[in-house]
């Protein structure tokens, strides 16, 4: 072969196996931040409903189905809540029996395949919670942002963030604590959730560009009468409060921050999401990239929000080592640099932004003694 001959086919190999490669990160990155809201999150198996009782369900044993604590379960059709694991009911070595507190929809019967999730509650504040609430419509930076307010009398609003795979159902899991406490609850939609503005290019960016909606969110809050306003982000929304505390222009208004498995290392949450999909390790380096290379540079949050005067309230940091998501040990970091405003609580045996689900007595007493002193 000649030497021109040579270098052209060298260099068409080069071209080809360079575009697999970006449409190879691309597709990586896509199932990495393409997620669907309410889309479950990738990790835990399917479970088999092996029998039902009164009051009681039989699944296949796992370390998922193992977990301590009060869990929705769903699949197509159906959800139901499932309360802790029942030691002394007899079942054979790989099931196990837990409590079956309610199905809320759908039949529940043997050889169903559900899913483990944080989210307790389908519906409304009123509809699950018999709550009366306001539905209202929050001005943001791509449109209107539908969100539910519960109110109370207090002066100090709570607002709720869910994160990446759940919808604003997911906070519903608090609301019974904040409302007996007579607290005002704001639970927003923000851009790519069902009902709001899609984000410009169709991926989330883990909280980076989402916090702009929780700023007109605080900005609707001062207008609708709030003095002050605690953000409590579960996973990426805990990224989007951080945010939110340190860059928006309402950031005077912050009296306190509630993190729960928070996203403070984009590139590594970005790596898990994609690993959790199936993408081959290979392609791991390439989704990152690709990612990156979509959605515009990501700071380092660990660092900015360590920074002097970058965080200037105090902060309840809900985290454990169980979270295949969000790395949990940035969250040892932040705490290790602001001991001033950071208080750690450890959970374990806890997936990504099931903090409250692994013990809610627990939690929400850590949770009391944070806002007792802001409210």
């Amino acid at each position: 072969m000649r030497p021109a001959t040579a270098t052209a086919a060298a260099v068409t190999t080069l071209i080809g196996v360079g575009a697999v490669a970006v449409a190879a990160g691309r597709y990586a990155s896509d199932v990495a931040l393409r997620a669907p809201s309410g889309r479950p999150l990738p990790g835990d198996p399917k479970l088999t409903v092996h029998a039902t009782g009164p009051e009681r369900i039989t699944l296949t044993r796992s370390l998922a189905s193992l977990r301590p604590g009060t869990y929705g379960m769903e699949a197509p059709g159906l959800h139901a809540v499932l309360g802790p694991v029942l030691e002394r009911v007899p079942h054979t070595a790989d099931t196990v029996v837990r409590r079956l507190e309610r199905v809320e929809f759908g039949v529940l019967g043997p050889g169903a395949r559900v899913r483990l999730t944080p989210q307790l509650h389908r519906g409304t504040p009123v509809s699950a919670l018999g709550l009366a609430h306001e539905d209202v419509e929050i001005p943001g930076e791509l449109g209107p942002l539908p969100a539910w307010l519960v109110a109370g009398p207090r002066t100090t609003w709570v607002i709720a963030l869910h994160g990446i795979g759940t919808t604003r159902e997911h906070p519903l899991n608090l609301v019974p604590f904040l409302s007996r406490r007579k607290v005002p609850v704001l639970i927003p939609a923000y851009r790519g959730d069902e009902g709001a503005p899609a984000s410009p290019d169709g991926l989330a960016h883990l909280g980076d560009s989402e916090w702009r909606d929780v700023d007109a969110a605080i900005r609707y809050a001062v207008r609708r009468g709030a003095e002050k306003v605690v953000l409590h982000g579960l996973g990426t929304g805990a990224a989007m409060a951080l945010r939110a505390a340190a860059e928006s222009g309402v950031r005077d208004r912050i009296s306190g921050l509630v993190l729960d498995s928070p996203v403070l290392d984009w590139e590594a949450t970005t790596r898990s999401l994609a690993s959790a999909h199936r993408v081959p390790g290979p392609l791991l380096p390439l989704a990152v990239r690709a990612a990156q290379g979509r959605t515009g540079p990501h700071g380092d949050l660990l660092q900015a929000v360590s920074e002097p005067g970058a965080l200037r309230v105090p902060v309840l940091l809900l985290h454990g080592p169980d979270d295949t998501i969000a790395p949990w040990g940035p969250s040892i970091e932040l705490a290790a640099r602001r001991p001033d405003l950071v208080t750690l609580q450890t959970v374990r045996h806890a997936p990504h932004a099931s903090m409250w689900n692994a013990d809610p007595v627990a939690y929400e007493e850590a949770l009391r003694r944070f806002l007792t002193p802001l409210l």
